[in-house]
């Protein structure tokens, strides 16, 4: 399952005041809404992805106690295009525009990411 996780636990509700829906034209993606658990600790992004065929499905936001995974819901379990990889990829960079300083723990996202792994 593509995720990545991050090394800090992100407050949900603040980021959902800094949210923005993002969108890329080609390969189409789109990450528009952002619903929040009452307990603030989980968040769905509602995305849609048009590359060879249509998808439609949540990306999860996992918020822990010293970290923060990024991962689809395995309920909608869309095909793991290189499109539906890159959504997750998108998802964080919006989280980097917000906390710039938050690192990447584990992925195994890194052809869409380009980074180095923290350890």
């Amino acid at each position: 399952m593509p995720h990545i996780v991050l090394d800090r636990s992100l407050n949900l509700f603040d980021f959902s005041i800094l949210f923005k829906p993002t969108f890329q034209k080609f390969p189409l993606i789109k990450i528009s809404d952002m619903y929040i658990d009452t307990r603030g600790s989980t968040a769905l992004f509602s995305t849609v992805v048009i590359d060879d065929s249509h998808h439609e499905f949540f990306i999860q936001l996992i918020s822990g106690k010293d970290r923060t995974t990024i991962r689809l819901l395995p309920l909608s379990d869309p095909v793991k295009t290189d499109a539906v990889k890159q959504s997750l990829a998108n998802l964080y960079f919006k989280i980097l525009e917000c906390y710039p300083d938050i690192n990447i723990l584990q992925s195994n996202l890194w052809d869409y990411i380009k980074s180095d792994i923290i350890q």
